[in-house]
C-alpha cells in the first residue's frame, strides 16, 4: 500500500498531542494558566521541585524560558522566589496562598482530562500504552536540549 500518513506512529502521536494540549488550555483558560504554568504549579506544590533550573528540567523547557515563567507566576501573587540552599546563591521557589488555591484548581482539570482519555481504554490497555510511549521515548534526547 506504500507510505499512508494518517497511518504512521508520529502522526497518530502528534495529533494525539494536539488534542490533549489544546482540551487542557481550554481547561485552565479561566484559571489564566497554560499547561506549563500549571505544570511549575504542580512540580512545586505536588513534587517539591523548587529551584529554577530543577523546574525548568522538570518542565521540559530551557532555563531563560523558566525564568520567564517564573517571572509572570510571580507577577500573579502565585509563587515566591527567595534565596535558598547552603551560602543564600540557589534560589528557591515556593506557591503562595493564591498558588496553592490555583493548584487545587489546576489539578481537577488535569484529572478530568486524564480521566476522558483513559475511560477510552481497559485499564490493561491505558498501561500498556503508557509503558509503549515510555518505552518509544526512551534514550532519546529532550527537546528542550536541541
Amino acid at each position: 500500500m506504500g507510505y499512508r500518513l494518517h497511518a504512521r506512529l508520529g502522526f497518530r502521536v502528534s495529533r494525539l498531542a494536539r488534542v490533549m494540549q489544546a482540551r487542557h488550555e481550554a481547561a485552565l483558560a479561566p484559571e489564566g494558566l497554560t499547561r506549563l504554568g500549571a505544570a511549575v504549579l504542580g512540580g512545586i506544590g505536588d513534587e517539591a521541585v523548587c529551584t529554577p533550573s530543577a523546574l525548568a528540567e522538570y518542565v521540559g523547557i530551557t532555563r531563560p524560558a523558566m525564568s520567564r515563567l517564573l517571572r509572570g507566576l510571580e507577577s500573579r501573587g502565585l509563587i515566591h522566589r527567595a534565596p535558598g540552599g547552603d551560602d543564600g546563591r540557589q534560589t528557591q521557589v515556593a506557591l503562595s496562598p493564591q498558588g496553592e488555591a490555583a493548584l487545587r484548581r489546576v489539578r481537577l482539570a488535569g484529572e478530568a482530562l486524564q480521566a476522558h482519555f483513559a475511560a477510552k481504554l481497559s485499564p490493561e490497555a491505558l498501561t500498556q500504552v503508557t509503558e509503549a510511549l515510555a518505552l518509544l521515548a526512551a534514550g532519546e534526547a529532550d527537546p528542550s536540549d536541541f
